[in-house]
């Protein structure tokens, strides 16, 4: 889980290696999960994350129960470091 710490009023969130293997791998089943029943993943994520609502990802290979393992404001830390990373290649 991600760890917060305040300074100067800013909170600053930290989800460790572990973390972020786990969502990765996490994030690679349940993509596998949508395309497989014709989802377009990108569209089912953004809309579980925004909303909350685990409807958006299908019961198909335990995707919702899955991607319920982690807080939004985890699945959505790692996927902003991911493309914020991949501006700095």
């Amino acid at each position: 889980m991600s760890n917060s710490t305040y300074e100067q009023g800013t909170i600053m969130f930290d989800v460790s290696s572990e973390m972020s293997q786990r969502i990765d791998d996490t994030m690679r089943r349940i993509t596998k999960a949508l395309m497989e029943k014709g989802y377009n993943p990108v569209n089912q994520i953004v809309g579980y994350i925004m909303s909350g609502d685990p409807t958006y990802i299908t019961s198909h290979g335990d995707a919702r129960t899955l991607i319920q393992r982690f807080e939004r404001d985890e699945l959505l830390e790692e996927l902003v470091k991911r493309y914020i990373n991949g501006l700095e290649s």
